[in-house]
């Protein structure tokens, strides 16, 4: 496929997100282009603040794309959608949605469609959130039907921040956990890099292993009618990608 040909999906993310770009764009090459709009850095809020303040002028952001002609866009900041309940969520991204002319959805609604298709109900959340942002994303999957099992929290040495978790940290602090072999882990947060984690903590064992990327790459290949490619990466996150798409591996 050309790339003048491949479907073209827009991704929304925080200025200081260096993950959400390059995970999504690995899974849906070669058959998407993905494109990227930025949250504005906002000098002199708080975490709290600027989650709210994205919600207000999530329009505006996904204006910048202009005449780019999407097929679909994700919003790739799951903090600012646990502000609002699952239905919220819905109806900000159906507005959006309306308004752009082609599918809108974010992170969380992404995920909460890949536990749909896969039949997934009961899950451990893995969080590198500050604590009450944690609870605040236990309560939306809660909110949404799903059973959250067990919470694991991650830290980045001895601080919460999701961009600074290396692989290390995210292997040690989930291999300690002694998580059931056939255990749904759903790692939160865009902005936490995932891939070379997921190759180790999949080998020797039938967990479900999803990640806010891997599920909105999933629904943008639904929503956008591109067939699902084959990655790059290592057998493992082959698998979890080709699984997340909703194929048979």
């Amino acid at each position: 496929m050309s790339l003048h040909s491949a479907a073209r999906v827009g991704v929304i993310v925080p200025s200081g997100n260096a993950a959400a770009e390059p995970e999504i764009a690995e899974l849906m090459r070669p058959t998407a282009n993905v494109h990227t709009a930025r949250f504005p850095q906002l000098p002199g809020q708080g975490l709290r603040e600027r989650l709210d303040t994205y919600n207000e002028i999530l329009p505006q952001v996904l204006s910048t794309f202009g005449k780019l002609a999407l097929d679909a866009a994700v919003v790739a900041c799951s903090g600012s959608h646990y502000l609002l309940d699952p239905q919220g969520d819905r109806r900000l991204c159906d507005q959006l949605g309306d308004s752009a002319g082609y599918p809108v959805t974010s992170s969380t609604l992404a995920t909460l469609d890949t536990c749909a298709d896969l039949g997934i109900t009961d899950l451990v959340l893995v969080s590198p959130y500050e604590p009450w942002l944690t609870e605040l994303s236990r309560s939306y999957w809660e909110q949404a039907g799903l059973k959250v099992a067990r919470v694991l929290p991650i830290q980045a040495g001895e601080r919460f921040s999701p961009y600074d978790v290396t692989t290390e940290d995210l292997v040690r602090q989930v291999e300690a956990a002694n998580i059931a072999d056939d255990a749904a882990l759903l790692f939160t947060g865009t902005g936490m890099f995932t891939f070379d984690a997921l190759q180790t903590l999949g080998t020797g064992n039938d967990r479900v292993l999803l990640t806010s990327n891997i599920c909105s790459a999933r629904w943008a290949y639904k929503h956008t009618g591109a067939p699902a490619g084959v990655t790059s990466q290592p057998w493992q996150l082959n698998r979890l990608a080709v699984q997340a798409a909703g194929r048979t591996a």
